[in-house]
């Protein structure tokens, strides 16, 4: 029985050393096992850490290098009059100033994408800066009315466009990379982090300016992204452009949000094949109700109408603010679907919407005829 034990007790000592390679010789000097199990063919833990850390750290180096080209800094210039405050002006003329604004990147030959809050002064000149520091003056801009889009046309603009991805694939944890004018001022600001969420509703808008606008289906990040990152892309590990950086949550840390490539590939062409924005137009503001929130509430889950604009589609078909639109078009609406604007943004100007409204109560059948903004 001893022997027994004995040989067993071995026999697990053998084998064990035979998986972990290179420790048998140490413990009972098998040498000879190097030749089927080298340590060279195993690393240690710290070596595989290391070897991680190196490859992202290689992503993102050859992301960085291969899409900045194609990332382009947004500078407005306007009058500043010192004695402007004063109701009697001096006179001559008034100081130039120029400002980082914000982000944008190349989409094709002369055309740039950014968000529309971006370049939202009608009376402002804008222009362009390069990696390299070229300059160059935007000759139009083409705001999208519905998302926060904009399509600037630049004269001489010949820098190599970026890949754009598939916003649909993307997933939780996901690794990204951000690269913008970090607070108009830092040109070229990479940061990096992963997708902390999908399908967002956000209301964004300038905190200056009050004003704001409902954006669906949004993706969240923990990149950083800050004030003059706006219009810049977000990218994926393969260096193609999943998400245009729209906001940064002001009472939260490391929450940005980014609006979804393929939302900005039906908005270029549509522009590309029309060269305007002609978005399906519903008008309203709204609240996604969820299913939890709904049966606290005692109500259906759905798109709680915050608002609704005077003399739009919405308007002429008896939408009133308090209502709840359960279904559209037969879909039952959810936040994970998109919501509403998913909705709409798949119909075209002129055809009929069927909604299903919940008020007081009772469920009433809408028809609604979508329009151009």
């Amino acid at each position: 029985m001893k022997k027994f034990l004995v040989g067993f007790s071995v026999g697990v000592l053998v084998i064990t050393s035979a998986v972990g390679g290179a420790v048998a010789d140490r413990l009972v000097g098998l040498e000879f096992l190097n030749k089927f199990l080298p340590e060279a063919n195993i690393p240690s833990k710290e070596g595989m850490v290391e070897q991680r850390v190196l490859r992202e750290e290689s992503v993102v180096v050859n992301v960085a290098e291969a899409v900045s080209p194609s990332v382009v800094t947004v500078s407005v210039t306007f009058s500043l009059d010192p004695f402007g405050m004063f109701e009697f002006r001096r006179p001559g003329p008034s100081q130039q100033v120029k400002q980082d604004i914000g982000s944008g990147f190349i989409i094709d030959n002369g055309l740039v994408v950014t968000n529309k809050h971006v370049v939202s002064d009608a009376a402002a000149a804008y222009k362009i800066i390069t990696k390299d520091d070229q300059e160059h003056d935007v000759a139009k801009i083409y705001r999208d009315p519905t998302n926060d889009i904009a399509i600037l046309k630049v004269d001489g603009l010949t820098n190599q466009a970026v890949k754009l991805g598939d916003s649909d694939q993307l997933k939780v944890g996901q690794f990204v990379i951000a690269i913008g004018t970090a607070l108009g001022e830092f040109r070229h600001t990479v940061t990096t982090g992963v997708i902390s969420g999908l399908g967002r509703g956000i209301s964004a808008g300038d905190p200056f300016g009050g004003l704001a606008e409902q954006l669906d289906n949004v993706i969240q990040t923990d990149a950083a992204i800050n004030p003059g990152n706006s219009g810049g892309p977000l990218l994926n590990s393969a260096g193609q452009v999943i998400g245009v950086n729209v906001a940064v949550a002001q009472s939260g840390q490391n929450i940005g949000f980014a609006l979804p490539i393929n939302t900005v590939k039906q908005v270029v062409d549509s522009f590309q094949n029309t060269g305007s924005f002609e978005r399906p137009f519903l008008g309203v503001r709204y609240q996604m109700i969820s299913q939890e929130t709904a049966l606290l509430n005692d109500v259906p889950a759905g798109a709680y109408i915050v608002e609704v604009v005077s003399g739009s589609p919405a308007e002429t078909a008896g939408i009133k603010a308090g209502d709840i639109i359960v279904r559209a078009d037969g879909q039952k609406l959810t936040d994970a679907d998109g919501g509403l604007a998913a909705v709409i943004n798949s119909k075209k100007v002129g055809e009929s919407l069927k909604l299903e409204i919940y008020r007081d109560g009772k469920t009433l059948p809408i028809s609604v005829v979508l329009s151009s903004q």
